[in-house]
């Protein structure tokens, strides 16, 4: 048993972009299924499937990499720890890198990227940034 599943999660990513794996495994959840869809959708990871072969399910990523295969993952950080929760509100979530970073945010309303939390006018929990 993990104490902080969304680490391992993140740290599983981050390991097979830095050995240029094509797939990374990681156990089932539903806000590990989140975090993954919005990784998805901001071009860190080509897609993902969850399969049910194993006793448990298993969400199966496939890692996005450039023409040269460099990974488009440069870095992925988790923020927010069992012990020591990060809230900001939207007035704290300034733009990362430019605006090239992002930051995966739980909210009242569920999981988003800084970009939409800003949008929304809502904070947060700051679960991790990417860039």
């Amino acid at each position: 048993m993990h104490s902080d599943p969304i680490a391992d999660l993140l740290t599983r990513i981050r390991n097979a972009s830095r050995a240029k794996q094509i797939t990374v495994q990681a156990p089932h959840s539903k806000i590990k299924e989140e975090i993954v869809k919005i990784l998805v959708s901001e071009g860190y990871l080509r897609g993902y499937e969850v399969t049910t072969e194993a006793k448990f399910p298993l969400l199966k990523m496939v890692v996005s990499y450039d023409e040269k295969r460099q990974p488009i993952l440069k870095r992925i950080d988790r923020i927010s720890k069992p012990g020591l929760r990060d809230y900001r509100q939207t007035t704290e979530l300034k733009p990362l890198r430019n605006g090239l970073a992002t930051r995966i945010i739980s909210t009242s309303q569920g999981l988003m990227t800084d970009r939409e939390a800003r949008k929304r006018k809502i904070g947060g929990e700051v679960l991790c940034e990417v860039y």
